[in-house]
């Protein structure tokens, strides 16, 4: 299958190309194009193999929640003249996620399970078991690192850093909160339970902007909403469509991207499982039929939207 490892365009204009572990970002003029290819991350490394289709269902959900969201916080976004090509404003990057956490899961789970109760300055209940509902949502931050590992961080620690002033900070926590609740309210419609997110922020003409996807398997988890109740009393594992099943594979395959650890081969059935997963996700929470993409050459329509898009 024709899946996109990576890109080299050069387009008309270019000024920079930015490889990410993720997207590929093109700068040009005024504007970005970013192209969503089908490398996966985990633990702050890519892994081996591209997973067909994984991009434009990204790109596309992003979409989805971009364009829901517009009556709350102004984006980035201008335009998706291909399932794996977004176009739009270029801003000035916060060098911080915006991390919203519902619910007990996943590295918060790891680290209360450790022992933690605060968690970026903020105090955890005690008495609580894996997936529980927090009382209220919660943000807990991360620095966003150019290279290596994003590391949490407080607010108070943002602040005294001085990496983005008070004021653009507090218009990011509203952002956040605001953003996170549509989030949660239209996946509940779709029978899901949005459970955490990260958001990332950008500056233009003097504006806090929303950047990056939104909502993503990638950026967040999401469990089903039917017989989440049940699951948690009975202690079970509930069933979720993110990538913590991805993080889970790789530590089963003893993988946290800690050094010495060597990436474990992934067969090809696995990565037929991770596709279909992220379809799955896809029609679940926008409610359209994802369309497959069998291009012969998927580099080349790329490149030809994308000239024809800024020409």
């Amino acid at each position: 299958m024709n899946a996109i490892q990576t890109t080299n365009f050069n387009f008309s204009k270019q000024t920079n190309v930015y490889h990410g572990k993720v997207r590929d970002v093109y700068s040009i003029g005024d504007k970005l194009v970013v192209i969503a290819t089908d490398r996966i991350s985990a633990f702050d490394h890519i892994l081996p193999k591209p997973i067909p289709h994984k991009g434009a269902v990204l790109n596309q959900i992003a979409k989805h929640f971009l364009d829901a969201t517009r009556d709350i916080v102004p984006n980035w976004l201008l335009d998706v003249p291909h399932p794996n090509v977004s176009i739009g404003k270029k801003c000035e990057p916060v060098r911080i996620e915006m991390v919203i956490r519902g619910y007990l899961a996943g590295h918060a789970a790891r680290e209360y399970k450790a022992g933690k109760r605060i968690l970026c300055g903020v105090v955890l209940p005690e008495c609580l078991k894996e997936n529980d509902k927090f009382p209220v949502n919660i943000i807990t931050p991360s620095t966003k690192a150019v290279e290596g590992h994003d590391e949490d961080i407080s607010r108070e620690n943002i602040l005294s850093r001085n990496i983005v002033s008070e004021e653009v900070y507090v218009q990011m926590e509203k952002y956040t909160h605001a953003i996170f609740e549509r989030g949660q309210k239209m996946a509940n419609e779709r029978g899901l339970i949005l459970v955490d997110t990260k958001y990332e922020f950008g500056i233009s003409d003097g504006k806090v902007m929303l950047i990056d996807e939104i909502h993503t398997p990638d950026s967040s988890r999401y469990f089903y909403l039917e017989g989440y109740e049940e699951r948690q009393s009975k202690g079970e594992p509930q069933k979720q469509l993110s990538k913590e099943f991805v993080r889970e594979w790789l530590m089963a395959n003893n993988f946290q991207g800690k050094d010495g650890q060597v990436m474990p081969f992934m067969p090809d059935e696995f990565v037929d499982v991770i596709t279909e997963r992220y379809i799955e996700l896809f029609e679940i929470i926008t409610g359209k039929k994802f369309a497959r993409n069998n291009s012969e050459d998927i580099l080349k329509e790329i490149e030809n939207v994308v000239l024809k898009s800024l020409s």
